[in-house]
């Protein structure tokens, strides 16, 4: 059968939407389909029809949420140029989304780590982990980056990233997007061969 769609366009990403805006503004413990479907202007059961209950809007959620970094670091790394230009252009992807975004990165990290979380988002997050390994294992091949193992030096990557993006708030964008380039200087010191 055929999805039809609502007088608004696509329920499931209005929902998505008023999701995102609702734990941004009252966090996750807020949130309440019922809610949501007031807000789009549907019956209490039309969410139903796109999610089991809140914890699987909650993991859908998150699940958008990595795809859409991930889409974000992907064209990053595309970046041409050097490797520092692309871990650069990596750094501000995620720094930019984080801040862009900290409530849905926070729900993101911890619905990840919650006991058995679905297949979905346990994949997002393996892509997300290959996106950032893509510019270390090119590092490697040309010699720039010693030959550590690349998934410890991805992660060490990421969490200096989410570390920064943890200390800063929405005033210090434009301080933190000034220190990237340092950053990426100083990990790029240390991982370079001796």
């Amino acid at each position: 059968m055929a999805h039809r769609p609502y007088h608004h366009g696509d329920l499931r990403a209005a929902l998505l939407e008023g999701a995102e805006r609702a734990l941004a503004e009252q966090g996750p413990d807020a949130l309440s389909l019922r809610d949501l479907a007031r807000r789009a202007g549907v019956s209490h059961a039309a969410p139903g029809r796109h999610f089991r209950d809140k914890n699987h809007l909650l993991d859908t959620l998150a699940l958008t949420g990595f795809e859409r970094l991930d889409a974000r670091m992907g064209e990053a790394v595309e970046t041409p140029g050097p490797l520092r230009d692309r871990l650069l252009a990596l750094a501000r992807g995620y720094v930019g989304f984080a801040l862009d975004h900290p409530a849905l990165l926070e729900l993101m990290y911890a619905r990840k780590h919650t006991p058995d979380p679905p297949e979905e988002l346990t994949a997002a997050v393996g892509r997300l982990l290959e996106t950032v390994l893509r510019p270390v294992t090119e590092g490697q091949r040309e010699g720039t980056i010693a030959p550590f193992d690349p998934g410890t030096i991805a992660i060490t990557l990421s969490a200096t990233l989410h570390g920064l993006t943890s200390l800063a708030d929405a005033g210090s964008r434009h301080e933190l997007d000034d220190h990237l380039p340092a950053v990426v200087d100083l990990l790029l010191s240390g991982l370079s061969p001796r």
